[in-house]
């Protein structure tokens, strides 16, 4: 990535990670007036409550509530940095970011959980003919022991989101997972529900991925979707955690973590919308035209 940008932050020097300006964002704010009036104001009132008990405790309290407050002063400087960097990235690719990011529970990523939360949306041109989103996107679950005493893990990732309402009448349902334990095939596919297993002739595909579809699903217009091209390319390309899903015209293809650089972004990208490039492709080969000049 060769753009530079001339704010009085970052100079020329282009952003190309979260964390590149919590440095400098960290310095601004101490040199302003009203940081040091909080940093020291909290910190004397620590020690006036602690010396009240005794001056060795109102020392301990001043130094205690001034970390405490730099913390949060470091806290802010990189909340901050982590906006600047996707203001820039969004910037420098054509993308727009949303002020109040939320995606719909559309596929059954979007719906694990007991809650979850939409950290950052960027919609745009993903790759050329492919609109969509990038989605910063978490999922917690709440675990509660014997006391009752919760506890809460997030799963966090970064997804694509294309919407493609003409691919429906093709296939209305699709999920290639990362392969789990082989030995637990057949249990796994009773809890499916209206979803049926799809095995594809490559060893390498099949090691990575298991695909899923509706029972009621063209199994030719699976085979034509997954062509030896396309089956090559999910074996070896992607990213380690990289799956997608296909509900009702809403393709979602994520990797696990929040990707914070714009290596990672752009790859998560790049992968996403070339997986919905290769559908829509389909689709527009099986449109009434495609069908009569391949029968021809």
């Amino acid at each position: 990535m060769s753009e530079e940008t001339n704010d009085e932050t970052t100079g020329t020097v282009a952003v190309t990670h979260a964390n590149q300006l919590r440095s400098a964002k960290f310095k601004e704010l101490m040199r302003k007036k009203s940081t040091w009036a909080w940093l020291l104001g909290l910190s004397i009132l620590g020690g006036i409550l602690g010396a009240l008990v005794s001056p060795v405790i109102g020392l301990v309290a001043f130094v205690v509530v001034f970390l405490i407050v730099l913390a949060v002063v470091f806290g802010i400087a990189d909340n901050r940095a982590e906006d600047a960097f996707y203001d820039y990235y969004c910037q420098s690719h054509g993308l727009t970011r949303s002020e109040s990011p939320a995606i719909a529970e559309l596929t059954p990523l979007l719906r694990k959980g007991d809650k979850s939360n939409t950290d950052e949306v960027f919609t745009g041109q993903l790759i050329e003919g492919v609109e969509g989103d990038v989605v910063l996107y978490t999922y917690t679950e709440v675990h509660r022991d014997s006391d009752g005493d919760e506890t809460e893990t997030n799963y966090p990732f970064t997804l694509i989101h294309v919407e493609m309402p003409e691919i429906v009448q093709h296939m209305a349902s699709l999920q290639v997972e990362l392969s789990g334990f082989r030995f637990l095939d057949g249990l796994e596919d009773k809890f499916r529900g209206s979803l049926e297993r799809v095995t594809l002739e490559s060893e390498a595909f099949d090691k990575r991925f298991e695909v899923f579809v509706d029972k009621g699903q063209d199994p030719v217009w699976v085979r034509r979707l997954f062509s030896p091209s396309f089956i090559v390319w999910l074996a070896e390309n992607p990213p380690k955690s990289f799956a997608f899903e296909l509900e009702n015209g809403h393709l979602v293809a994520y990797v696990s973590k929040h990707m914070d650089d714009t290596a990672g972004l752009e790859r998560v990208t790049e992968v996403g919308a070339y997986v919905a490039a290769r559908l829509l492709e389909e689709v527009a080969q099986s449109s009434p035209r495609a069908e009569r000049e391949l029968n021809q």
